[in-house]
């Protein structure tokens, strides 16, 4: 999700039915978050600011788990260069925060158990 509460409100939906369709939800992730002001270092909350504590809150609340807020993607033109050219920002500027909150949620996927392997969707085709 991103930090507006539009994009918020999307996102439940999907974890939602992510759950209608027996996938677990492993959590969160807030793009394009805050970042530092180049001249001050003070957070500029381009887009509004909670959006990805909001949706793990109302997750946990409709699907009666804790869905965790895996990790917040600060705001970064070089994350989308880096997209775009094929080079990804975590290997070109591993130390940039964007890429550092990427490593921190990747890492902590990592080492969660597996438990979508070959399972059934519970899903049938229309008019059956």
């Amino acid at each position: 999700t991103t930090p507006q509460a539009a994009a918020a409100d999307v996102a439940v939906r999907a974890g939602t039915l992510a759950e209608q369709t027996h996938q677990k939800v492993a959590g969160v992730i807030e793009n394009m978050s805050s970042f530092p002001c180049p001249h001050c270092g003070e957070p500029i909350d381009l887009f509004g600011f909670g959006g990805g504590a909001l949706v793990a809150e109302q997750l946990s609340a409709a699907l009666g788990t804790t869905v965790p807020l895996l990790g917040q993607i600060p705001f970064d033109v070089k994350l989308r260069e880096g997209g775009d050219s094929g080079n990804p920002l975590v290997l070109s500027h591993p130390d940039e925060p964007a890429a550092v909150a990427l490593t921190s949620i990747a890492r902590s996927l990592g080492i969660r158990p597996r438990g979508l392997a070959g399972m059934s969707l519970g899903l049938t085709p229309a008019g059956r």
